[in-house]
């Protein structure tokens, strides 16, 4: 996703391709709901109410949004029950359970670094005033 020179070849256009799709799925899923859905579905499978009671402050209309994005991109697989009224489930696809897996190592750098973080941010905040 970096500079890079594009000579006009086939593989120039898969790449560009997976570079554009890279962005829309990084865009689609760098939003706090979004990350906070993915980490509380885990290895569960949820109902709408139980994601809302759960994923504290959404709206009714963002979880639905978001669940909506996430299903598209085939990270949450959605299945509905015929029953009266319906039931309808999300859980993680197997996709979606890798970018948990990602999603947690970066929250584990962000504990190895939170010393280092916090003390740039001092300094920045500080030296700029």
């Amino acid at each position: 996703m970096g500079a890079r020179q594009y000579t006009g070849s086939p593989e120039d256009a898969d790449i560009r391709r997976a570079d554009s799709l890279a962005r829309e799925i990084f865009s689609d899923v760098a939003n706090k709901w979004a990350l906070l859905i993915i980490e509380t579905l885990g290895g569960r499978t949820l109902r709408f109410s139980g994601l809302r009671d759960e994923v504290q402050g959404i709206s009714h209309k963002m979880l639905t949004q978001n669940l909506r994005m996430l299903e598209r991109n085939g990270l949450v697989r959605r299945t509905v029950h015929p029953t009266v009224p319906p039931r309808v489930e999300y859980a993680l696809t197997e996709p979606g359970h890798g970018l948990r897996a990602t999603i947690d190592l970066m929250c584990g750098w962000t504990h190895d670094n939170i010393a280092h973080i916090e003390a740039s941010r001092r300094h920045f905040d500080t030296g700029r005033g």
